[in-house]
C-alpha cells in the first residue's frame, strides 16, 4: 500500500518539459558561454559544461563532437546575435545614425554579457583558425556598418586605420564597464561617440578624403535632414 501511494505521487511529480532538437542545443551552447566568459577555453571541459546545463556528458557529445566544436557554436550564436542589432537604422544624420548603432552594440553587449565577453576573451592567443574567422568577422561586420552610417563605401587608409582603432577603443570599453559598472552607460556611449569625431577630426588633418568627411559631417549635424 505504501509502495502504490510512493508510485501514485511519482505519478503525479511534474516532470521537466521536454526540449526539442533545437532548444536543448541552444541551452547548451548557453551554458557554455557562461563558462567560456569567466574561463579560458582549455580551463572547461565538456563535464562542466553538462553539469551547468543540467544534462549528461554523452548528451553534450551527442550534439557536438568535442569541446572545440562547442566552442565554435558558442561563439557563433554570439556573433549572429550582435550582427543582427547592428542592422544600421536607415534615417537621420550619419552620427545620430552611428549613435544608435553604439547603442545596440552596447544593448547587446548588457543584455549578452557572456557571450560579449566569450567572444573577445576566450580562445586561443592564435586566432588564425575558426576562432579567428568568427571574432574578425564581427570586427569586419562592424566596420562595414559605421561606413554605412558615414555613408562611405569604400575608406582611404587614414580613414580605415582610425574606425579600426576606435574600434578597438569600444570593446575595451565595453568589456571594462562589464566588469566594473562604475560609469552610467549613456554617458559611456557619449564619450566614446566624442572620441569618434576628435579621432576623425585628427585623421582629417592628415588626409584630404577623411577632412571631407568630417566637414561634410560637421554640416549634416548642423543642419539634419527633415
Amino acid at each position: 500500500m505504501a509502495g502504490g501511494k510512493a508510485r501514485s505521487r511519482e505519478g503525479t511529480r511534474p516532470g521537466r518539459r521536454r526540449l526539442s532538437v533545437d532548444e536543448r542545443r541552444d541551452e547548451l551552447i548557453e551554458a557554455a558561454l557562461q563558462l567560456f566568459s569567466t574561463r579560458p577555453p582549455e580551463d572547461i571541459s565538456i563535464d562542466d559544461v553538462a553539469a551547468a546545463a543540467g544534462a549528461s556528458r554523452a548528451l553534450v557529445y551527442h550534439y557536438f563532437g568535442g569541446k572545440y566544436e562547442l566552442y565554435l557554436a558558442a561563439l557563433g550564436s554570439a556573433a549572429k546575435r550582435l550582427s543582427v542589432l547592428l542592422e544600421p537604422p536607415a534615417e537621420g544624420a550619419p552620427l545620430d545614425r552611428l549613435r544608435i548603432s553604439l547603442e545596440r552594440y552596447f544593448d547587446f553587449v548588457e543584455s549578452h554579457a557572456a557571450g560579449y565577453t566569450a567572444l573577445l576573451r576566450g580562445g586561443p592567443a592564435d586566432r588564425s583558425g575558426e576562432v579567428g574567422e568568427i571574432v574578425d568577422g564581427i570586427r569586419r561586420l562592424l566596420l562595414d556598418r559605421i561606413l554605412h552610417s558615414l555613408g562611405v563605401a569604400s575608406p582611404q587608409p587614414i580613414l580605415r586605420i582610425t574606425l579600426r582603432s576606435w574600434m578597438a577603443a569600444v570593446e575595451t570599453a565595453c568589456l571594462d564597464w562589464l566588469e566594473n559598472r562604475d560609469v552610467p552607460r549613456p554617458d559611456l556611449e557619449g564619450l566614446l561617440a566624442d572620441q569618434l569625431v576628435v579621432m576623425l577630426d585628427a585623421a582629417g588633418r592628415r588626409d584630404p578624403d577623411t577632412g571631407a568627411l568630417v566637414d561634410r559631417l560637421a554640416r549634416a549635424e548642423l543642419h539634419p535632414s527633415p
